[in-house]
């Protein structure tokens, strides 16, 4: 295997990223704080997620998809992967962060309505002022002004976005899951702050000279103090952005990241979604649908999620409902997604 590679998609971990060259000048960031460690946060209060470590663990990239990801990981960038549903986008984030050691993947997923304040953080103005106005009934709300002011802190909370760009030792890994549902302005709503790995959250920085360090909530639900409400990644994350293909994105996105293309999964990878899901004879026992899966008619499309539900409900059903029954209602839930009637 090329000696240049971190990430190695053996599913084994590994400190490998501490090896990372210096970034190239023009994307080399320099924020700074004390904030907690990327390390100290993966042992500390890293929850177990089931599955996903399990798919991480028996992922296994192709030459293509392991060489793009390290040119992401080399140049600072963001990798934006195209596929089917089902071809495994989304594990590379998981894979990447478990055999690399980078903590907890932070998930944003994207609905129409997703904005980049959404990712970046919340600010609940409506709490805050319920709770000003309660402080004056009670007699005590021109008491502090100060520390009132600073208390805003209690309703900022950041996204998945503005917590991986804070100013960790190491990368965090963002998963920016299906952006071709979003709005048709959030691609280029994201090209400044993937550009500069920054961004302020401007009520905090109309305070700062009264209140210069005010802690907010992150999305991995610990405290971090921000220095006039501006936030500036130390290490640029990891970030991976899917698509289904179903929109074009803007050049300038695209001029931003790295690009790869997913290829259906062969029956390597199907037969490792299977193991992951089921278990380990799970390829074994419904070798008959996977075969049908992969060898469907050309042109079908066909997502992992069907192969999955089928053999779900084959291994509820039992064999006492007999053969027949059990294959019309797999065929059912496999048929392909294109077919419209």
């Amino acid at each position: 295997m090329s000696e240049w590679l971190i990430y190695r998609g053996a599913g084994a971990p590994h400190d490998g990223i501490d090896l990372l060259p210096p970034p190239p000048p023009w994307r080399d960031f320099d924020g700074d704080g004390p904030v907690q460690t990327a390390s100290a946060l993966d042992s500390a209060s890293r929850r177990r997620l089931g599955v996903r470590d399990f798919q991480a663990q028996l992922h296994r990239p192709g030459t293509e998809e392991r060489e793009l990801v390290n040119a992401a990981l080399y140049l600072r960038r963001p990798l934006l992967v195209t596929g089917n549903p089902g071809s495994g986008k989304s594990t590379i984030a998981h894979s990447v962060a478990y055999e690399l050691r980078l903590g907890r993947v932070l998930n944003w997923p994207i609905v129409s309505r997703s904005t980049l304040r959404d990712g970046l953080y919340q600010y609940d103005a409506i709490g805050r002022l319920q709770d000003l106005q309660i402080r004056r009934t009670l007699g005590e709300g021109d008491q502090h002004e100060g520390s009132a002011i600073a208390d805003i802190g209690r309703y900022i909370r950041l996204g998945p976005l503005g917590t991986a760009l804070l100013p960790y030792d190491r990368p965090r890994v963002l998963l920016v899951d299906e952006l071709d549902k979003s709005d048709i302005d959030l691609p280029n709503d994201l090209l400044n702050v993937l550009e500069e790995g920054e961004f302020v959250i401007p009520e905090l920085e109309r305070i700062a000279d009264i209140a210069p360090v005010v802690e907010v909530m992150t999305d991995d639900g610990v405290k971090v103090p921000l220095h006039g409400g501006r936030v500036r990644c130390r290490q640029f994350p990891f970030i991976v952005m899917t698509s289904n293909g179903e929109r074009d994105f803007p050049a300038p996105l695209r001029r931003r990241c790295i690009q790869l293309q997913m290829p259906a999964p062969d029956e390597a990878r199907l037969a490792g979604m299977v193991r992951a899901h089921f278990g380990d004879q799970a390829e074994v026992e419904h070798a008959d649908l996977i075969r049908r899966f992969l060898h469907r008619d050309a042109g079908d499309v066909l997502a992992v999620d069907q192969l999955l539900n089928a053999i779900q409900l084959v291994r509820l059903m039992g064999a006492e409902e007999g053969a027949a029954t059990r294959a019309r209602l797999a065929d059912v839930l496999m048929t392909p997604l294109d077919r419209t009637g």
